[in-house]
């Protein structure tokens, strides 16, 4: 096969130049400037072993001074694999995953720049369209495995790509819809339990008893761990649980106005409130200047995600801030080992969000009856009992 040419033959010292091959640097080229035949190369970077060690070595080398990469097609007829990361965003969830979407792309994008794999985005108009979307996107050869934001009780876009042989990672768990102890999920998560058993603490600790919780809706996993959190949060502090401070499935501004509203309506209401989410908070922000409250004063709120809009609110909202640089990261890294084979029940990871001091919480200025006598007298001189 003409081996007899040594690798020295090509170095920049030898009077070789890589910039005398014109175009791309391909395997024929390759072949040519060692005097092998394109098979012999082809096997030797490819690690077959009937290869000799010495010819693998001087291809390598003269592959990586001539700048020869082999192309991504060839490579995943070899190997099965097109090294790309699916990510398929749903239309009808809420919001179209705008809070999160930006740091969460460069964090993915960043991971796997390194490693030669690509991300391929997608949108879907409802789970029935995530399918087809899906569907195509593997029988096209377009990426190896996905990416499942937004992880729900039971998500069925985990049961379908799971059925149908297809590596994926959640960003979230699966909390009652599947068991466990299920040895192919594979996932991500933040310990949203930890952080608001650690907001109820701390509003106690500024002298709050009665703490009201707007949680998200209960299909989602987030939901059902963050009021578990606080829930936790109460027994740890040792306050009483009134289901009354509780309304559930709210997801918009306007859902954390109205749900705010309904709290404050009550004989006995919160002086501190926790949201579920940023976006659910900044509702609060509309009642208590209706109201008249000032909040860190009158009305405590705390809240989770850590998004810019509640740094730019007045005051700065009080969060628990998630990582979302780091999470895109993490889970491509994950899905990565997933599609190359290693066992889902190891690739399992919890992160922790990272408090951030606001302006709206502190000691109570009022008790709540203090409160329910003002919000009363105010609504009174507004002249609006419905506020």
């Amino acid at each position: 096969m003409g081996e007899s040419k040594h690798i020295s033959e090509i170095n920049p010292e030898s009077g070789m130049n890589p910039h005398d091959f014109n175009g791309r640097m391909t395997i024929s080229k390759l072949a040519d400037s060692l005097a092998l035949s394109k098979g012999t190369v082809s096997k030797a970077l490819n690690g077959y072993c009937d290869v000799s060690a010495e010819t693998k070595k001087r291809v390598i080398k003269a592959a990586k001074q001539l700048g020869y990469r082999p192309l991504e097609h060839a490579q995943a007829i070899r190997t099965g694999r097109i090294k790309s990361i699916g990510l398929v965003l749903q239309k009808d969830d809420y919001d179209g995953y705008n809070f999160f979407l930006k740091d969460f792309l460069i964090g993915i994008t960043q991971s796997i720049a390194s490693l030669g794999w690509t991300l391929t985005v997608a949108s879907a108009n409802s789970y029935d369209d995530f399918q087809e979307v899906a569907s195509r996107l593997v029988e096209q050869r377009k990426v190896d495995g996905f990416i499942l934001p937004r992880t729900k009780v039971y998500d069925r876009r985990y049961a379908y790509l799971t059925e149908m042989g297809v590596p994926n990672v959640l960003f979230g768990r699966l909390h009652q819809g599947f068991k466990d102890q299920d040895t192919s999920v594979a996932w991500y998560d933040i310990d949203g339990q930890c952080a608001f058993a650690d907001a109820v603490l701390r509003m106690s600790n500024h002298g709050h008893s009665r703490i009201g919780f707007v949680g998200a809706p209960s299909h989602y996993t987030y939901a059902q761990i963050r009021e578990g959190g606080y829930l936790l949060g109460l027994a740890e502090a040792g306050l009483p649980l009134d289901k009354n401070l509780i309304v559930s499935n709210m997801q918009t501004r306007e859902d954390g106005e109205r749900a705010t509203l309904m709290l404050l309506s009550l004989p006995k209401p919160p002086t501190a409130i926790i949201f579920t989410t940023d976006e659910t908070a900044i509702g609060a922000y509309t009642v208590a200047a209706r109201l008249g409250l000032k909040l860190g004063r009158d009305l405590s709120i705390s809240a989770y995600d850590g998004t810019a809009r509640g740094g730019f609110m007045m005051p700065v909202l009080t969060s628990y801030k998630v990582n979302l640089h780091q999470a895109g990261s993490r889970l491509s890294s994950l899905l990565i080992n997933r599609v190359e084979g290693v066992k889902p029940q190891t690739l399992r990871e919890v992160a922790y969000a990272e408090f951030m001091k606001g302006g709206t919480d502190g000691p109570p200025a009022l008790n709540s009856n203090q409160l329910a006598e003002k919000i009363s007298q105010l609504t009174m001189n507004m002249g609006n009992h419905q506020y």
